[in-house]
């Protein structure tokens, strides 16, 4: 392991001088940030956009068993694909790594608006998984390279918001779409931002790259383990109520630890060694990912329960489930011009904010339920959302300054990504379940926002250890 991690800064020991925005935006590196940027938006546009989808795909192809599968899969091969994301930058540096993920995804995207099956959607976004997966990882991976050290900050603020931009827009532009009974174009119009962004590749980003380094191993064990705790967490969805369902959550929960043990003892792992080294905050930055993340989860469930639950058209209902990414992008671009005592606050507060939303959520549902209930189930996603983006850009910068050697940097800096993703596909197969076991669209809203609600809730004691001095 390269790097003294008892000298890694932690969240509480970074300069709070930034750039500006608008030396961010100038010509000089205008076009390199359109592409990091517009890599992570593309990913999370086209999770969300799936969401405010799929009651109209269910429709019109059938397989509403697989519902949690969609999403499920998409992330299992975007969590391999970032394994991979340091060995593509390595091999062909900046500009080819992008043009592979952006040529992945499209290939997806074309799958999926031709799909007659939900069969063969699912492929789709196995495909897509594989390019999303590079372009979410290389969003963070290629700031430390390709921008000043005092953009980091800025960088880092503005690709974490486009989670929360795709995730605005995904479910807004989705409903539209559906709206129209319109579902393959959705896909059609993925293919062609995907394609654009490709041909702008060449041009804002170098060819090389210094994050070079030695090619370790892919972790197999590690991502094996994880792929069947969360096959048997998603099994739980499809399976009888009952004894069938606690075994397959038994299972997943049991694969679930031994996937932690075998990183924290194995020769490779798919975190980096960092995280597992005693007296570093690096592993306690990536929990209060984690637990942030398992919340964004909701989104892909609320424009079902908008429809069901509030009788709303798919486009309200996709608006509805923005409703969480507006506070989180709102938050993030704000949280940036925090201070170092500010930043320290911020990530205490975000869980505390975030689980308060989701049990609030949870709480107002009901039957039939009115314009002015379902204004108030908009006000506390909005909360829940400002949880997420006040702690996100500087848990960024505190995994990127965890060491000083570059190519660690730049991993752990990729790493986010893979814990996101992580989060995301056992989160998203554990609300497959939780749904699945409330019995009635009341009762399956309400399951699912307290039981993510007691993951998210995890966050407020990981954040204390992740703001800590080491």
């Amino acid at each position: 392991m390269t790097g003294n991690p008892s000298h890694a800064p932690s969240t509480t020991d970074q300069a709070d001088t930034t750039g500006r925005w608008s030396e961010l935006f100038s010509g000089r590196y205008a076009a390199t940030v359109l592409v990091l940027a517009g890599g992570v938006a593309l990913y999370a546009m086209n999770l969300y956009f799936t969401a405010a989808l799929m009651p109209s795909i269910v429709a019109d192809i059938g397989g509403a068993e697989f519902y949690a599968w969609v999403a499920t899969g998409f992330l299992m091969a975007a969590v391999i694909a970032s394994m991979m994301v340091s060995r593509v930058l390595t091999a062909r540096g900046a500009s080819g790594a992008y043009l592979v993920g952006f040529l992945v995804f499209a290939v997806g995207a074309a799958v999926n608006a031709l799909s007659p099956t939900m069969e063969v959607l699912i492929a789709g976004r196995v495909v897509q998984g594989f390019g999303g997966g590079l372009l979410a990882g290389l969003g963070y991976a290629v700031i430390r390279t390709a921008l000043p050290d005092h953009l980091w900050a800025r960088a880092a603020g503005l690709v974490s918001a486009m989670w929360g931009v795709g995730t605005l827009v995904g479910p807004a532009l989705g409903g539209v779409f559906a709206q129209f009974d319109a579902w393959p174009w959705a896909y059609g119009l993925l293919f062609a931002v995907a394609v654009a962004l490709a041909a702008l590749t060449r041009k804002a980003l170098p060819r090389k790259t210094t994050a070079t380094g030695e090619r370790t191993p892919v972790p197999v064990l590690s991502l094996v383990l994880l792929t069947l705790a969360a096959t048997a967490f998603s099994l739980g969805s499809t399976v009888a109520p009952g004894a069938p369902t606690a075994i397959a959550l038994g299972v997943g929960a049991v694969l679930l630890i031994a996937f932690l043990v075998v990183e924290a003892r194995g020769p490779v792992s798919v975190l980096p060694g960092l995280t597992y080294v005693r007296g570093t905050s690096l592993k306690w930055v990536y929990l209060t990912v984690a637990a942030l993340c398992a919340g964004v989860m909701t989104e892909n469930f609320i424009p079902l329960f908008g429809r069901e639950l509030g009788g709303l058209s798919p486009l309200a209902a996709g608006l509805l489930g923005a409703a969480l990414s507006v506070g989180w992008v709102v938050a993030q671009l704000l949280s940036v011009n925090l201070g170092t005592a500010g930043a320290r606050r911020a990530i205490l507060v975000a869980p505390l904010l975030l689980t308060g939303g989701l049990v609030a959520f949870g709480a107002l549902q009901a039957d039939g339920a009115s314009t002015l209930l379902v204004v108030l189930w908009a006000v506390v996603l909005l909360v829940a959302g400002i949880g997420i983006g006040l702690a996100f850009p500087h848990l960024s910068v505190a995994a990127m300054s965890s060491t000083d050697d570059p190519a660690e940097g730049a991993r752990a800096a990729a790493a986010l990504n893979t814990t996101q993703l992580i989060t995301y596909t056992v989160t998203s197969a554990i609300a497959g379940t939780l749904i699945s076991l409330g019995g009635s669209p009341v009762g399956s809203a309400r399951l699912l926002a307290f039981g993510i609600a007691v993951l998210t809730a995890l966050g407020t004691a990981t954040a204390v250890f992740s703001t800590r001095r080491r």
